[in-house]
């Protein structure tokens, strides 16, 4: 993708995105009223997000280092997210110790990234 079609598409996320998320808002606050359970609403909302933050990243050429953050989002996200609808047959703990594991892997990377492979 050519970093005018990145840019271009970043400002259509841009005036877009914060309208998907209002109605989104707005459909959550009408179905709280309702007491209709909707979990799939909220993910979206984090999705729209991380696409625009991922999108940003790129067009203002962000090291991979700073990436590694928002892959951290995603993956206990994803974790999150299935866990919620079909739920990991694991204790708390033991998912707690799996999520602390996972950043310490980010952290270490991001450690990689920033100061030996410079």
């Amino acid at each position: 993708m050519l970093e005018r079609d990145k840019y271009k598409l970043f400002l259509l996320l841009v005036k877009v995105i914060p309208m998907v998320i209002a109605f989104i808002f707005l459909l959550n606050n009408i179905r709280s009223y309702f007491d209709i359970e909707i979990k799939c609403l909220n993910y979206i909302v984090h999705i729209l997000l991380i696409t625009v933050l991922y999108l940003l990243s790129y067009i203002l050429k962000f090291c991979e280092h700073h990436r590694i953050f928002l892959h951290y989002i995603v993956i206990t996200d994803c974790i999150n997210i299935y866990d919620n609808y079909y739920h990991i047959p694991i204790s708390s703990y033991e998912l707690f110790i799996l999520h602390s594991i996972i950043a310490g892997v980010c952290l270490f990377l991001i450690l990689y990234f920033k100061k030996i492979r410079k």
